[in-house]
């Protein structure tokens, strides 16, 4: 367990330092998760080690959802007298992320 709990924190630092030391628009955790993808490719058995402390870890992913929720409830009232541009940049987000998935899926199928 500690083995992949370092594995995963050693792919984040990096991507965190890396975006940070070339000021890179994309956020250092996404640098190592597409670094960890890459290194789980060229390394097979990696996969195997990683799996059963990855999929416990999500077990309890819920649990990150607490801190938005209590943020939410606390500005209860900044959030009712914004609502609507709260809702339309959650409508747009989720067609634009939906359209891109779509657009990206359809790339790589061909």
């Amino acid at each position: 367990m500690i083995t992949t709990l370092a594995t995963l924190l050693v792919f984040q630092t990096i991507g965190e330092g890396l975006s940070y030391a070339l000021s890179l628009p994309v956020p250092g955790p996404v640098i190592g998760m597409i670094m960890l993808f890459i290194y789980l490719l060229i390394k097979k058995d990696a996969a195997h080690k990683l799996a059963p402390t990855s999929l416990a870890m999500l077990k309890h992913f819920s649990l990150l959802f607490v801190p938005a929720g209590v943020g939410i409830m606390v500005h209860a009232q900044r959030v009712a007298a914004e609502w609507l541009p709260i809702t339309m940049a959650l409508v747009v987000s989720a067609v634009v992320s939906i359209v891109v998935t779509a657009a990206v899926v359809r790339r790589l199928q061909k």
